[in-house]
């Protein structure tokens, strides 16, 4: 158990993933990958640990569904919640079902209204489970623990993940000549483009607002009960091979949300040789072939420093 306070970064709304259309969520669940089953575990162990149930999951900020998805055939109830209606388009296609065989619901909400704008709403004290993947460096922290709060049965716990920044395995041909170029494209390329939530995310929300570190704090949540875990270099976050070909790498960062607001601003560039991931690719193909990698063989492979972050609502 731990407590990781920092001064928080400012809080910008997020326009770019909340406007995609339904060919865009679908481009984004092709190449994002799953968490691995370990990192499911450590939020149900969690969970039980501190006295938790599984009727009822409320996953906010569920993008096209992969965590929802994955969680709620432990739950007799899920609920998926985007602000984004081309996201939840493709959540929806995706179908799943919860351990009553009850289809799992995706319905159009933000963070903060977590579910009072629906209908039926999300009503208080009725959710078990509150989780949010690579989310929540998004949302509006002030609005969303009261939120969180409000709907939370008592013991109810808080899951909040992310992936972190990309550690390369030190065995790379001129590895880290290609952890810089990947640096320098994230500080320099996309400086214009970063927002504080990216930075939050790439920080391992060391600057995220926790419910006792608001303004106003949120008392139903003890920093006693607060777990921090961070994932290291050799350990598994993300399912999925740890070593892909520069195409899967191309396709998998050309989601990140600073890429998609350069490539909207220089729609003519998008594919040719002077867009900014393609800029970057023929960087790294550069460097792999100074270390005597063929053509046709680079590869990269490496670990996502992820974070994991649990809450409990106070029993009483």
């Amino acid at each position: 158990m731990a407590s990781f306070d920092r001064k928080p970064a400012p809080f910008q709304k997020e326009t770019t993933f909340s406007s995609y259309n339904q060919e865009q969520g679908k481009t984004y669940a092709a190449v994002r990958r799953n968490y691995d089953p370990g990192v499911y575990q450590a939020i149900s162990d969690y969970h039980v640990a501190t006295g938790g149930a599984f009727d009822r999951l409320l996953d906010v900020g569920c993008g096209p569904g992969i965590a929802t998805l994955t969680l709620a055939p432990r739950f007799t109830h899920a609920v998926g919640i985007d602000p984004s209606d081309g996201m939840l388009a493709n959540a929806r296609l995706a179908g799943g079902v919860t351990s009553s065989s009850e289809p799992v619901r995706f319905e159009r909400s933000s963070a903060e209204e977590l579910g009072s704008n629906l209908h039926p709403p999300i009503a208080d004290s009725s959710v078990d489970m509150i989780t949010a993947a690579t989310a929540a460096h998004w949302f509006d922290m002030t609005g969303f623990w009261p939120s969180a709060a409000r709907v939370l049965k008592p013991g109810g716990t808080v899951a909040i993940w992310g992936g972190g920044p990309l550690a390369l395995d030190p065995t790379i041909p001129n590895a880290d000549a290609i952890d810089k170029a990947v640096e320098d494209f994230r500080t320099n390329d996309l400086a214009p483009y970063r927002t504080p939530g990216n930075d939050i995310s790439h920080n391992r929300y060391r600057d995220l607002l926790l419910p006792w570190t608001l303004e106003t704090p949120v008392a139903d949540f003890a920093p006693s009960d607060f777990v921090r875990r961070e994932w290291q270099p050799g350990e598994v976050f993300h399912s999925g091979p740890r070593e892909i070909d520069l195409d899967t790498f191309e396709k998998m960062i050309s989601t990140g949300s600073g890429v998609t607001r350069w490539r909207q601003d220089h729609p003519d560039l998008v594919g040719t040789e002077q867009d900014v991931i393609r800029r970057l690719r023929r960087t790294i193909e550069k460097l792999l072939h100074e270390a005597g990698v063929e053509e046709g063989q680079e590869r990269l492979r490496g670990d996502s420093l992820g974070v994991l972050l649990l809450f409990k609502k106070k029993a009483s």
